[in-house]
């Protein structure tokens, strides 16, 4: 827990106690979920929790004021019950978690820049494939802002409630581009992964070229296609060795005109050599992806954990004091007249109070209601109450007098 939270921990409070409860909003079958709340502090979690209305989950909070809430995606008979076995599960909704964090390319320290793509990405998800190539109805979907670095899409198809781990699992990997064959798919009829692959080609061979000609995004491209291998290297479809920064640079410099051309005839050709070249074919399906956040410290995807938490839709986000926010699915879309602004529509907190901050982390840019703010370890900043919360509980500055 960072320093300085108590301050915020109070206004948590204020927000939770201002709240009517017949206004809260509560997932399906609220009897069936299991709850868990992280108080401030070094207390732990408070899990394995139950309430049969809005009114109980109510008085919780305004007599707890969590950091962050959660509830469960899964549904139970007994979802008091301390012990996992216990609880009988009963089924899952079928979650989809962006995290800006997993991002290749994209720092958390620009805040303004993560959201911005990873709302794009959780678009992507949708457009390219929930809908187009999964056949998810709209009807079924209820899509949210994190509260912090990403985007949730929630799923609560009746058909796909019962549906087990190893089933989500395939729906990722096929997300992921996972098992995918890069020649039987350019060879085969028209689909969405044969899009994804000439598209993908072109943007690493373009990527391969900066880096070779040490052009002005060289790093950040290197950056970028070491965390895609990376990723690539967790995933059971591949020998799961990691590639050094100077492997890719040999493909790099490799990926000249005539090479290239070769493999646009017959992507079949080993161009680069034989390792190299399936390096190379890594990179193009990772560029093209969808970067679907982890379950804790592990690569495996939230989708596919059936036992799974989720933020709950209207709690505040302990590590920023942003709302876990709702939108309608059209929103999502970042090129429509109307996108969801998570930098406005997600703020609770005054914009108009005044704290001054000493920033204690560099490089870092944050914005909320259109004010921005760009700075260094040691410097000293005057900024609205909301951005104060937010610099604060993200460990970035503290507030001094």
């Amino acid at each position: 827990m960072v320093e300085g939270w108590s301050r915020f921990a109070l206004r948590f409070s204020d927000y939770y106690k201002s709240l009517d409860h017949n206004s809260l909003w509560v997932p399906p079958r609220l009897r069936s979920r299991e709850w868990m709340f992280i108080p401030w502090g070094s207390k732990p979690p408070d899990r394995h929790r139950g309430f049969i209305d809005k009114k109980g989950l109510s008085d919780y909070l305004k007599q707890r004021a969590p950091h962050s809430c959660f509830h469960s995606t899964a549904y139970y008979r007994l979802p008091n019950e301390r012990k996992m076995i216990d609880k009988d599960w009963l089924g899952a909704d079928l979650i989809f978690d962006l995290d800006g964090d997993h991002l290749p390319g994209v720092s958390d320290n620009d805040f303004p820049t993560m959201i911005s793509k990873i709302q794009e990405q959780a678009w992507t998800l949708w457009s390219e494939f929930l809908e187009p190539e999964f056949g998810f109805k709209e009807k079924y979907v209820q899509t949210s802002f994190s509260g912090h670095r990403g985007f949730h899409i929630h799923v609560r198809d009746p058909s796909l409630l019962h549906i087990d781990s190893n089933a989500r699992r395939q729906l990722v990997n096929h997300i992921r581009g996972e098992g995918i064959s890069v020649q039987t798919t350019l060879s085969g009829p028209n689909s969405g992964w044969q899009d994804r692959i000439k598209h993908g080609m072109s943007s690493v061979t373009h990527k391969l070229r900066v880096i070779d000609e040490k052009g002005p995004d060289h790093k950040l491209y290197l950056d970028e296609l070491e965390l895609v291998l990376e990723k690539s290297a967790k995933s059971p479809t591949t020998s799961g060795k990691k590639v050094s920064r100077n492997k890719i640079k040999e493909i790099a410099e490799l990926a000249d005109d005539e090479r290239l051309g070769r493999l646009n005839r017959d992507n079949k050709l080993r161009v680069f050599g034989e390792k190299n070249t399936a390096i190379f074919w890594n990179m193009v399906k990772g560029d093209s992806s969808v970067v679907l956040g982890s379950a804790g410290e592990t690569d495996e995807a939230v989708t596919v954990d059936v036992k799974r938490v989720i933020r709950w839709i209207g709690s505040l986000h302990g590590k920023c004091g942003l709302r876990v926010t709702e939108m309608p699915l059209e929103r999502l879309n970042p090129e429509s007249s109307n996108s969801f602004n998570p930098l406005e529509e997600s703020i609770v907190f005054s914009s108009d109070k005044k704290f001054n901050i000493l920033l204690n982390k560099d490089d870092v840019t944050a914005e909320l209601a259109g004010i921005r703010v760009e700075g260094n370890s040691g410097d000293r900043l005057e900024v609205t109450e909301s951005l104060a919360t937010f610099l604060v509980l993200k460990g970035w500055g503290s507030i001094v007098n």
